[in-house]
């Protein structure tokens, strides 16, 4: 499995210890920065980057999952969902790792690395990486209803009454 990682200052110790750790494990790891410590870096474009590369590569029929940290995960987070293709999660345990995977077909996990051990850390990306996705037709379909927002702003009928679900008229 290829492994797409990226971080901020604050994960880049995990994220460099990780790398080593899942390489071992045999899985082919691309690192999308930093490269080295700074306290004023901005992650955001380290992990859009590393976001598109796994769509990138999904798409080119290659497994590929990624892996974002920051202090806290949010931000990490927040700029990988910008990209077009990415579900990204933020995992705070094995439960919610197993969960992104089983549930929202996440294929990008984000984690808070001043949050957690590095053993911590560890057992929720090899969780991730091993959960496959089962294609339950309730998460296919909730899945699909998120990529359709996206695509067009549609949502399913408002229960109670008073739209017909659409992003037209709205400010």
């Amino acid at each position: 499995m290829r492994i797409h990682i990226a971080t901020d200052h604050a994960g880049l110790d995990f994220s460099t210890r990780l790398q080593d750790h899942l390489r071992s494990a045999g899985h082919e790891v691309v690192d999308h920065g930093p490269v080295e410590y700074d306290a004023l870096d901005d992650y955001p474009a380290f992990c859009i980057r590393a976001a598109q590369a796994v769509v990138a590569d999904q798409t080119a029929g290659v497994e590929a999952l990624g892996v974002v940290f920051g202090g806290s995960g949010n931000g990490e987070q927040i700029a990988a969902n910008k990209v077009d293709g990415i579900r990204a999660a933020l995992v705070w345990n094995t439960s919610t790792a197993e969960l992104a995977r089983e549930h929202n077909d996440a294929n990008v996990i984000s984690i808070g690395a001043r949050q957690h051990s590095f053993e911590e850390v560890i057992s929720f990306i090899e969780t991730f990486i091993a959960t496959p996705f089962p294609g339950d037709e309730r998460h296919v379909r909730r899945i699909g209803q998120i990529a359709d927002y996206e695509r067009d702003g549609s949502l399913l009928p408002d229960p109670r009454g008073g739209g017909n679900g659409s992003a037209e008229g709205r400010d």
